[in-house]
């Protein structure tokens, strides 16, 4: 609930800002002090090393050069930054490939078009069971076989009515109008007609009924649906049950959602109490709107997090693309996952709103590195821009795939939901960062020319001031030499 979600934020906060957060700077007082950062002892000299094991070596060693340890940018040499450096950021800006990217773009951005217009319910009790279940066999082979037919709903008489009254037996037929029916008394009526027996009265209707038809072969499974009660020398019938199967097209679970707002308020109103169930309606009910629920939920929660944010961002200009870039990931995951065959369910949901968090936390350094940058061209602050944090979004990245790899073992198709949508985040996210926004940010604002047109002015107005100072200074020596201080000429 609400109150579960502000306390857990606020735990999180908290929990980055003390123990995170110290976890942090000792971590970098110890690489700074050349400590350990496993066994916190100091690290040995590169001499002392070299004369040591190889696995002693690879364990006590930092990974860096002792004259190059106090660089200011120690780990420019690292294998991902090299390539970046050297190789795909020449490749990624280059003329001759933007064209493809934003061929590419379009492509992606088709497919989550036509994966959204085809959203589905997760109203898939399959969705809810172990993979390797028997359960799940018997409902794909249900939905194989007989998907024509709706499920076996229950239909439930909870108080004594007049059974033997003509009145009554018509009124049961109208609600039973329209389905498939599995009912002891429509098997009675009709047993009555063969044996030619008349049942108009009370003490005729339940005499024969106990004594004759619940004791015939064929009619003895209806002995449970009929609760009697009995009452001196007499028996009641206090409830009783039917079982109703409708014939459905291929979309059964809408239909069966109709079904049921038409039979409940039915329910309700009627003079015969009755009530209907089957253990999907748990589901139908829950997921009778979950098309559109679901969808505002996670826009909602985009609105929110953008709204927030724009109160907090140095520039606006990139807030605008970074509101840009999560709705692209936030889209595409939405239509990408469902053409991989996943419902919208809880779980896909949660995945839905966790994308904006990863993709805002990926995006957000990229994109405010090349906004805030000034002092290059659109090109230059591109390299300069997935140097800085490739690395990182990488690394991240890859942790983070590598960490829901175990859902995979897992014999559940939740885990299956959970490990499908996390999947599309990391690889939409990745996308948009090392593919789409480094070809989109050089032809699309902001214009980096404004800023060399005030850095040429500010650099011609620091030229002007030298030369003020500098003619300032030679007018004082001139008039130092002319006016000599009248002390010293005493």
């Amino acid at each position: 609930d609400f109150t579960s979600m502000c306390v857990a934020i606020l735990v999180n906060y908290f929990y980055v800002f003390s123990f995170y957060g110290s976890c942090l700077v000792f971590a970098g007082q110890l690489e700074q002090n050349r400590y350990h950062s496993v066994f916190c002892c100091k690290i040995p000299s590169v001499e002392y090393l070299d004369r040591q094991p190889t696995w002693f070596k690879t364990m006590m060693s930092d990974g860096h050069d002792l004259s190059t340890h106090h660089d200011s940018v120690p780990y420019q040499d690292h294998f991902i930054q090299h390539f970046l450096r050297e190789h795909y950021t020449e490749w990624i800006t280059n003329t001759y490939v933007k064209p493809f990217v934003v061929i590419l773009y379009l492509i992606y951005a088709s497919f989550s078009f036509m994966g959204c217009l085809q959203i589905s319910d997760g109203s898939n009790i399959i969705n809810l069971l172990a993979s390797n279940s028997p359960s799940v066999s018997f409902a794909l082979t249900q939905q194989k076989y007989f998907s024509s037919y709706s499920p076996v709903i229950g239909f439930y008489i909870y108080e004594p009515i007049e059974y033997w009254n003509s009145t009554v037996q018509e009124h049961l037929k109208t609600l039973g109008q329209g389905f498939n029916k599995i009912s002891w008394i429509d098997n009675y009526f009709h047993y009555l007609r063969v044996v030619n027996v008349s049942a108009s009265t009370k003490s005729d209707f339940i005499n024969i009924l106990k004594t004759s038809f619940l004791r015939s072969p064929e009619y003895q499974h209806f002995v449970d649906d009929i609760i009697f009660s009995k009452n001196g020398d007499e028996y009641d019938i206090i409830a009783s049950k039917m079982y109703l199967v409708a014939r459905t097209t291929e979309k059964t679970r809408e239909e069966v959602v109709e079904l049921l707002e038409r039979l409940r308020p039915l329910s309700l109103i009627n003079s015969i109490k009755f009530i209907v169930f089957n253990p999907t309606f748990v589901f139908m009910d829950r997921y009778s709107s979950s098309i559109i629920s679901p969808i505002l939920t996670s826009g909602f929660s985009v609105l929110t997090i953008l709204i927030l944010t724009f109160f907090l961002v140095i520039n606006p200009l990139g807030n605008f693309w970074l509101i840009l870039t999560v709705t692209s990931v936030e889209l595409g995951v939405l239509g990408l996952m469902t053409l991989w065959n996943v419902d919208m369910d809880s779980i896909s949901i949660l995945c839905l709103i966790y994308t904006l968090n990863f993709a805002m936390d990926h995006c957000a350094p990229h994109l405010y590195t090349f906004v805030l940058a000034t002092e290059h061209t659109r090109t230059q602050c591109i390299k300069i821009s997935l140097e800085e944090h490739g690395a990182a979004i990488l690394q991240n990245t890859s942790c983070f795939v590598i960490g829901i790899m175990p859902l995979l073992f897992v014999p559940s198709n939740l885990t299956y939901t959970l490990f499908k949508c996390s999947l599309l985040t990391a690889g939409c996210t990745v996308l948009h960062c090392f593919v789409i926004l480094p070809v989109f940010l050089t032809f699309f604002p902001p214009s980096k020319k404004r800023h060399k047109k005030k850095k040429r002015a500010k650099r011609k107005e620091r030229e002007r001031e030298r030369e003020r100072e500098r003619e300032r200074e030679e007018t004082e020596c001139i008039e130092v030499r002319e006016n000599p201080d009248h002390v010293t000429s005493v």
